[in-house]
């Protein structure tokens, strides 16, 4: 029995060291399922004003209601959509009827679409408070010069356009905004990939114990390992 060991005790410690990371894995997709549900019942909760003292934290996904104008200078940032391809998010200042200036996102237009003329004046929005985190290592510089954003900067943006550095993302407008598709805030931007590595560790476990058994089968007839 002796030569069996070294199998048996290193089979056991794998098996057991993948099983708790799928476990821990499992245990991480409930809480990240938690979150989620947290955020979507944020996002489809009730109206509320726009706030006067700044919370990004607290106040993210905050749904509101804007009423004023629209105003016409927009700047342009490039993105990417799944089954739309390259195009623009616009980003309007929006004059409240209570005498705010925001930042509104009002949606995507394709490329070719970026100088199109858009809806100014009177508006209603209803839509989300949000601080996108849009930039990381690889992101160019913006060239607001040329009116080429390659990320939604919201301190720049706003001092740009003369706004408070507050970010409305329109869910709908009315008017409808001729020829601009709304982009509204939702979970599926964020990642949640606990269920395939919870599958990844109990695979691994289950090779592993597989190995285990044939290295331990070999040893019984006699053949090296």
């Amino acid at each position: 029995m002796r030569r069996y060991a070294a199998p048996i005790v290193i089979g056991l410690a794998g098996i057991g060291i993948l099983l708790w990371l799928g476990t821990w894995q499992v245990q991480r997709l409930a809480w990240k399922e938690g979150i989620l549900s947290e955020i979507e019942s944020t996002i489809a909760g009730a109206p509320q004003p726009l706030p006067r003292l700044i919370d990004p934290e607290a106040q993210k996904y905050m749904p509101v209601t804007l009423s004023g104008e629209i105003e016409g200078e927009t700047l342009a940032v490039l993105v990417s959509v799944k089954q739309q391809g390259a195009g623009w998010r616009l980003i309007s200042a929006f004059q409240t009827d209570e005498g705010r200036r925001v930042l509104v996102d009002r949606g995507f237009v394709p490329v070719e679409a970026k100088d199109a003329p858009r809806h100014t004046g009177p508006a209603e929005i209803a839509g989300n408070l949000h601080w996108p985190d849009d930039r990381n290592s690889s992101t160019p510089d913006n060239a607001p010069a040329d009116n080429i954003w390659y990320a939604r900067d919201i301190a720049p943006m706003a001092e740009v356009l003369g706004t408070e550095p507050l970010l409305v993302i329109t869910r709908r407008m009315v008017p409808a905004d001729d020829g601009v598709t709304p982009l509204p805030v939702d979970t599926a931007g964020i990642p949640n990939d606990h269920l395939q590595y919870a599958m990844t560790w109990f695979s691994l476990a289950a090779v592993w114990l597989i190995m285990t058994g044939l290295w331990i089968r070999r040893l019984s007839t006699g053949e090296e390992a």
